[in-house]
């Protein structure tokens, strides 16, 4: 009967590698019952700083609505992250987005000037 003495060891392996595994589980629920008590308390810190923010913003005279309805626009938009600069010219030799410098863009950024000289002078220096 030397059979039945390697069948009592396999047994025994599958039985050490099935309280290994139970053991495993045990801890893997533990930590998904802390990930969740985590996500709770995130979730209620979350709620709470909205409803300061949504204050704040009723205080300041700011349509919080209206805010996150741009928000959503914008992220929805297509970006420049295909590899092309903003501005940059495309196959067709047109810019990739549609802001351009015009003189009153570069006025307002050089604080009322546009840069460029005045040829009106009349000549005393």
């Amino acid at each position: 009967m030397v059979g039945l003495g390697g069948t009592a060891e396999k047994l025994q392996k599958v039985a050490s590698m099935a309280e290994d595994v139970y053991k495993k589980l045990n801890e893997m629920r533990k930590e998904l019952n802390a990930l969740r008590e985590t996500v709770e308390r995130v979730d209620d810190q979350t709620t709470q700083n909205r409803a300061l923010l949504e204050a704040l913003a009723d205080q300041q005279g700011i349509d919080v609505d209206t805010v996150l309805a741009q928000t959503a626009i914008e992220e929805a938009e297509p970006t420049a992250d295909d590899g092309t600069e903003p501005g940059a010219a495309d196959e067709t030799g047109t810019a990739t987005d549609d802001t351009s410098d015009s003189p009153t863009d570069a006025a307002n950024a050089n604080g009322g000037t546009t840069g460029a000289t005045d040829d009106t002078t009349d000549g005393s220096a």
